[in-house]
């Protein structure tokens, strides 16, 4: 096995003579693994150095990596089997169909051609996968479930070996993808081999990164938080491995760690990036980070984030993924501060900002523009009727107005009361059809603690306490859930649940200045 160690000072003096070239250096930060080919020396070390950026999708990196292992040998058919890959996020949507399929007919204009320039039968294996991925016709999904079914094949040939399981376990998350039903057994299956080949080295990429990707929920989180805490490690070179372990960070609500690695995240994406690339790594890091000082009540980092995702903008105008970010950071401030505030409805205003300013109106008790914006919001979600994340925020809104308007009388109108709750559980049916949650809250408001606060101010305690405990189960340590939850248990006199929640409040808020912090504590001291 080749070593390519993480940063470590006392190996120095044996990386002396290596450490005068780039890709000594660079190795030092993307992983420990092998994967032998048939290839020259000089290509195999760059080849390897694109395989450990791929594995951690460092897309720009490995394809620089890989195109210079093809300048040094044109017919080195692994390095044009990396570089196919370079081309496209396999989970999020398809960037571009035509380049994984050019890089392929620079190696050979017939897979003939092709597969005779790879030499063995494990090169063959990999070459038919990355033309099931590139030349499938149809859609990206068919073109990821060739891709998986073919690399299932390489594995049932080859199973011992690390590098036909990394990528068979890609592989299959990106065939999860468009599963349906079977995604989630496909994501364990992916997990399972990714598992095992992380307890073979802890300090491969690929196995620390896809464990985390399979795991990804509140239920199955617990059995990736030892490769979370590893991988943060293992490639600090690429952005996303800096990231990626925030993933199961938020799904324990290990709000600093959420913060700060998000931090290290956005650092070195920023620094990786050059005019033309894609700023992805800086939005999704920006997007997170924020997320995560909110819910340790630090208002004035969320603001230093939307100053950091407005500068991205800048350096980036016109890129739209850039432009939905911001709007998102700047919605998550609104309603997770509760700085509610209020502005004309226009056609412009995408989802996030509609359902910030939809509870900024109910809140303020501008009903009639909270109704405009349920209303907007239907539209959306009519035009897109497959995004039932829109649905959710149509109901939560729509529910919000009209039991604004129920009381807003000097009686409370039963009627529209009866209808707000059909719109609330309406919303929570929808939110029950759905994956379990991961990452930030999507949509920005969860809908069991959107309910859980109105039923809470309607007098309905022990409903609020059933849906703030789901909305903890779901999203564990969430500040304005374990909040309801104990007001909820409070109102309901059980005094000792509601300690409890403050107590696990106070320590999410430590050290804030969220007024919700001082409640806790005067409540744990009064409860003594």
């Amino acid at each position: 096995m080749r070593n390519f160690p993480t940063f470590a000072p006392i190996k120095a003096a044996c990386l002396v003579v290596l450490s005068t070239t780039a890709w000594a250096a660079e190795h030092e930060s993307v992983g420990t693994f092998d994967f032998p080919t048939s290839g020259s020396p000089q290509a195999q070390e760059h080849f390897e150095l694109g395989v450990g950026y791929l594995h951690s999708f460092g897309f720009i990196q490995a394809q620089r990596e890989f195109k210079l292992a093809q300048e040094i040998e044109p017919d080195f058919a692994m390095a044009y089997w990396g570089e196919t890959f370079t081309y496209n996020h396999p989970f999020i949507g398809e960037w571009d169909n035509q380049s994984p399929m050019e890089a392929l007919n620079r190696l050979g204009a017939t897979s003939e051609e092709r597969l005779a320039k790879a030499p063995t039968e494990r090169e063959k294996g990999f070459i038919r996968a990355a033309e099931a991925y590139a030349f499938t016709p149809g859609t990206v999904g068919m073109r990821r479930t060739a891709w998986m079914n073919a690399m299932q094949e390489v594995y049932a040939q080859f199973g011992d070996d690390d590098e036909v399981a990394a990528f068979t376990a890609v592989s299959m998350l990106a065939g999860a993808t468009v599963a349906g039903d079977a995604s989630e057994r496909l994501n364990m299956r992916a997990g399972a081999i990714a598992l095992e080949l992380f307890k073979k080295n802890e300090n491969h990429p690929g196995a620390a990164h896809y464990v985390i990707h399979a795991f990804d929920d509140p239920i199955h989180a617990p059995i990736a938080l030892e490769a979370a805490y590893k991988y943060a490690d293992i490639a600090p070179a690429v952005a996303h491995a800096r990231h990626m372990p925030t993933h199961i960070f938020i799904q324990h609500g290990m709000w600093p760690e959420v913060a700060k690695w998000n931090v290290s995240a956005f650092d070195a994406g920023a620094a990786l990036w050059m005019p033309g690339d894609r700023p992805n790594d800086q939005n999704h890091a920006a997007d997170w980070g924020q997320y995560g000082d909110l819910q340790m009540g630090n208002a004035a980092r969320s603001a230093w984030w939307i100053e950091r995702a407005e500068k991205v903008l800048r350096d980036n105008p016109g890129d739209a993924r850039s432009a939905t970010t911001l709007k998102i950071m700047r919605a998550r401030h609104i309603i997770e501060t509760q700085l509610w505030q209020t502005h004309d409805l226009n056609e412009e205003l995408d989802a996030a900002e509609l359902l910030a300013l939809g509870m900024s109106a109910s809140a303020l008790g501008q009903h009639t523009l909270a109704a405009g914006v349920a209303d907007r919001l239907l539209a959306l979600a009519d035009a897109s009727p497959r995004d039932k994340n829109l649905r959710i925020m149509y109901h939560e809104v729509a529910g919000l107005a009209e039991l604004g308007r129920a009381r807003a009388g000097a009686k409370v109108d039963v009627s529209l009361q009866q209808s707000a709750v059909e719109h609330f559980t309406t919303a929570l049916e929808i939110t029950a059809t759905q994956r379990l949650p991961n990452g930030a809250a999507n949509p920005l408001k969860p809908a069991h603690e959107l309910v859980g606060e109105a039923m809470l101010a309607s007098g309905q305690a022990e409903w609020a306490a059933e849906l703030f405990e789901e909305s903890l189960l779901r999203m564990p340590r969430r500040p304005l859930s374990l909040l309801g939850a104990a007001r909820s248990q409070a109102a309901l006199g059980n005094a000792s649940a509601a300690a409890r929640h403050y107590a696990e409040l106070a320590k999410v808020l430590a050290g804030s200045d969220h007024s919700a912090l001082a409640e806790a504590q005067s409540f744990i001291a009064d409860a003594r």
